[in-house]
């Protein structure tokens, strides 16, 4: 069966790009992306909004050139593919009281 692993983010940016270089001088830029919803509270019919905060990361010469062009506040449109890491969360029990 054939996949697809396509994901398109239109949102604003929450921070200036942050940008680190490895060891052999390959940039990589974090950038923390928000999209947001409306949606009309069914108990009280009030309006609300939800914010929806998605990590991005960018390699090499891509990096850079969001470095150079993005700022905070702008809307900015990525499209690529998702890759998710699992993470441990820590053990609250573990530790003696």
């Amino acid at each position: 069966m054939a996949s697809v692993n396509r994901v398109i983010v239109l949102g604003n940016l929450g921070r200036d790009p942050e940008i680190r270089y490895t060891s052999d001088e390959r940039a990589i830029a974090n950038l923390s992306l928000a999209t947001s919803s409306r949606y009309k509270d069914k108990s009280s019919g009030e309006l609300k909004e939800q914010t929806e905060w998605h990590k991005i990361v960018l390699y090499n010469r891509l990096a850079e050139v969001a470095r150079e062009y993005l700022k905070k506040g702008q809307s900015v449109y990525v499209e690529g593919r998702l890759q998710t890491h699992a993470r441990q969360a820590p053990d609250r029990y573990s530790q003696s009281r």
